[in-house]
């Protein structure tokens, strides 16, 4: 959701169904994005993380279809320019040449972002669903939560242990 936006928000749960829609969009655009970055990969590892990813961000659609049942509501998106913006930005990374070691710390500095805005989103909504006594799907958006920090996680132990001594 932009900053400067002509949509106009007089509840809470107007604004928290609006994130769900966003957060819909941005997880359908990253299951599009995983794939390539997992071709792009060079190191097995982070090709593997990529791929383990992406089966998990399937789950997460999955998940965030049975918020919009929970709220009586067909599953819709809303254009999430974050996760274009980011996307964007991995796509320059995955046309780009050089050094493999190198191209997959850009990779993984992508996605890392990806991660953050994920975990910076959910948590949002979480905190949304809760305050609005949604107990149910607040702890359906920490799931999803809990698995983003630990992509991260997993995302930087790669970078350090791995893929950043072998881009030096």
């Amino acid at each position: 959701m932009g900053i400067f936006t002509s949509e106009e928000f007089n509840s809470l749960q107007e604004l928290f169904e609006h994130e769900i829609k966003d957060l819909y969009d941005a997880e359908l655009r990253l299951v599009e994005a995983l794939p390539k970055m997992a071709k792009k990969a060079h190191d097995p590892a982070l090709k593997k993380a990529f791929n383990d990813h992406l089966k998990e961000t399937e789950v997460q659609v999955e998940r965030l279809e049975e918020v919009f049942s929970k709220l009586g509501r067909e599953p819709e998106r809303v254009k999430c320019p974050a996760m274009v913006g980011l996307i964007s930005e991995g796509d320059e990374i995955i046309d780009a040449t050089g050094d493999p070691d190198v191209l997959d710390a850009a990779l993984i500095g992508a996605a890392n972002r990806v991660e953050h805005y994920e975990i910076a989103a959910y948590g949002t909504a979480r905190t949304f669903a809760r305050r609005l006594g949604n107990s149910y799907v607040a702890e359906l958006l920490q799931q999803t939560l809990d698995e983003e920090g630990a992509a991260d996680k997993k995302l930087t132990s790669i970078a350090e242990r791995k893929v950043n001594p072998a881009a030096v």
